[in-house]
């Protein structure tokens, strides 16, 4: 007799571990070839894995509920030689003239005594489940970690019980095949977020964390450039009313877009989606959250009549008392960043959108000037676009940029 090893098969071509659902024979039971002995979950479907000849079964080291890689060892099967050969395989004999005599070092204690089978030492195989290690010391995860790239029905089923998404997994560093999140791993995060403070999410975080997680689904990318302020202070000094600086942006960003409509676009299958209008939103920042108003048709309306509209939405943004055809989203936002002393920022575009304009705090630097033949102080302020891959490039996001900086030095065309 031989000792043959049920490993895990590959069950399909891009399936890396399963899941073993259930264990349907005990050690010490006679089976026949094709008897199904285990019942295990993929991403993709629920199968068996069956025993390749008739025999009878030895250990089982595979437990119920955990995730094993492709080739690992499930369980043993004592099955005949000739089976055992024409399965092109040669298992350790079972039988006391197939062992070579052991030095007496190595031969069985007491606590092997009794067994139905023994194991030349030399021949035993150990196989090491699969586990992620760092490659780097001193990471706070590990280096190898790819995180909850793969998530079983079983466990996707447990995190939709909970409310939870995959994004929640993100920093959990999975013991499964190729670093994946397993069910266990799972548990044990759960487990040790109770020994931490938890306050509830407000609704309006929850919407902001969804509307983030959908747009980072494409492909997003930031250009920059700066942007002198000095004749959008100086037009904002004499104007009445006085636009804020993010209105400039806004009204500078509609013109340039009526320019080319397809940079606005929305890739859906094969087809660019022009925009019907050019409305914009921009953020105004609320109680745990942002909130995003949309003027209506910017590009057809002067920027002196839009700065008492823009202050209306902006004070019932913060009292939440936007209307609903204010709520609809625009086609672009712009977000005046430098309002909180930030410089430069990488703001993500909503996801009904494929752009989003960001404006940081302006600062004295010094430029130099040809008219005078020295350097001069200017206020200077970097303006940032971040885009949707698909849509723009970075040739073309940098010039839709480079339009919106020179229509911003030129606010009285705005």
């Amino acid at each position: 007799m031989a000792l043959f090893p049920i490993i895990m098969p590959q069950l399909g071509e891009s399936i890396a571990e399963a899941t073993v659902l259930k264990i349907l024979v005990k050690p010490g039971e006679q089976v026949s070839a094709d008897q199904e002995l285990f019942e295990v979950e993929t991403n993709k479907a629920t199968m068996a894995v069956i025993s390749p000849a008739p025999g009878q079964v030895g250990s089982i080291t595979a437990t119920i509920g955990t995730s094993y890689a492709v080739g690992s060892r499930l369980a043993e099967l004592v099955v005949s030689q000739k089976d055992a050969e024409a399965l092109g395989q040669t298992p350790p004999c079972s039988q006391p003239e197939c062992v070579p005599e052991e030095p007496q070092k190595s031969r069985p204690d007491a606590s092997t005594a009794g067994v139905h089978f023994a194991v030349n030492q030399n021949d035993a195989i150990y196989q090491k489940q699969p586990t992620v290690e760092p490659v780097v010391g001193g990471l706070p995860v590990p280096a190898g970690a790819a995180g909850a790239s793969y998530i079983s029905p079983r466990m996707r089923a447990r995190m939709t019980e909970l409310g939870l998404n995959a994004a929640d997994l993100a920093g959990v560093a999975g013991t499964g095949a190729g670093g994946r999140v397993t069910v266990e791993d799972f548990e044990g995060f759960l487990r040790a977020l109770e020994q931490h403070r938890m306050t509830p999410a407000s609704t309006m975080r929850m919407a902001v964390a969804d509307a983030m997680r959908r747009s980072w689904t494409r492909p997003l990318a930031t250009v920059g450039t700066s942007v002198i302020l000095d004749p959008m202070l100086a037009h904002r000094k004499k104007a009445n009313p006085k636009p804020g600086p993010a209105l400039y942006a806004i009204r500078a960003l509609a013109i340039a877009l009526s320019e080319n409509t397809a940079m606005a676009g929305r890739l859906v299958g094969n087809r660019i989606v022009h925009p019907l209008a050019i409305d914009i939103g921009f953020a105004v920042e609320v109680d745990d959250g942002v909130l995003v108003p949309n003027l209506r048709g910017v590009d057809k309306i002067p920027l002196v009549q839009l700065v008492d509209k823009y202050n209306s939405l902006v004070d019932k943004a913060r009292t939440r008392r936007l209307p609903p055809d204010q709520t609809r989203p625009g086609i672009a936002t712009v977000t005046n960043f430098g309002t909180f002393g930030i410089i430069w920022a990488t703001p993500i575009p909503l996801p009904e959108q494929n752009l989003v304009l960001g404006l940081g705090a302006g600062t004295k630097q010094p430029v130099w000037s040809d008219e005078v033949n020295q350097f001069i102080p200017v206020t200077i302020a970097e303006l940032t676009l971040s885009f949707d891959h698909r849509i723009l490039d970075g040739g073309g996001a940098g010039r839709l940029l480079a339009r919106v900086a020179q229509l911003m030095q030129s606010p009285e065309h705005l």
